[in-house]
């Protein structure tokens, strides 16, 4: 069964959210809250982790996994991110944006999408993630944590150890998220593209 930790949303336990990062070190998921919901989170460089993590939602290698970096600084590092691009994604983080991006040769290929090479990658602006984050030393690949076959995210934690505590390292309860997806924007083509409209405005970004 997942460990289950409960941390305060504005000011969490570092002691807490060190062990969770440990329980990602050694190859396990983590669910955590986010700025859009929860989320299931694993290690970039542990394929048995990611593999675990499509598993868990149902995915195939088509679907898009999110890179959760702690800032813009970091992005560069796994993305490709010309001017233009960075201008979209200082407006817009931290928060609820996830941007699509030609992925570098820093994202294994199991992560970016097979035939695009390309890469979600955003900047949460929730506590808890960005400390857990730290805690883990490096950039996360996550996904929003949909059970296969139903349309809303789960929002309650204790609701998610119920349902996926054999299958998470993990819960960390951080108390309800929104119930929002982010707004996904393809950067990646001549022209941004909105593909997903959720809890950011594409208008902040001069986007209709």
């Amino acid at each position: 069964m997942a460990q289950y930790f409960v941390v305060h949303p504005q000011n969490p336990q570092a002691r807490l959210l060190k062990q969770a990062g440990q329980f990602l070190a050694d190859g396990g998921l983590v669910a955590v809250p986010t700025d859009s919901s929860y989320a299931v989170v694993a290690r970039l460089d542990d394929k048995s982790a990611a593999d675990a993590l499509r598993r868990l939602r149902g995915l195939d290698e088509r679907h898009h996994l999110t890179l959760l970096c702690r800032d813009l600084a970091e992005i560069g590092h796994f993305a490709r991110v010309d001017n233009r691009q960075y201008r979209f994604l200082k407006l817009a983080t931290p928060g609820p944006w996830t941007f699509i991006l030609e992925a570098t040769r820093e994202v294994p290929r199991r992560v970016s999408h097979p035939s695009r090479k390309t890469i979600g990658i955003r900047v949460p602006d929730h506590k808890v993630t960005l400390d857990l984050l730290d805690a883990a030393g490096s950039p996360l690949i996550s996904t929003t944590l949909i059970p296969e076959g139903e349309d809303e995210p789960l929002n309650d934690a204790e609701q998610i150890l119920e349902r996926y505590g054999h299958q998470l390292a993990a819960v960390i309860d951080g108390g309800a998220s929104p119930l929002m997806p982010t707004t996904v924007i393809d950067l990646s083509g001549a022209e941004p593209v909105v593909v997903r409209r959720g809890g950011g405005d594409p208008a902040a970004l001069g986007l209709d």
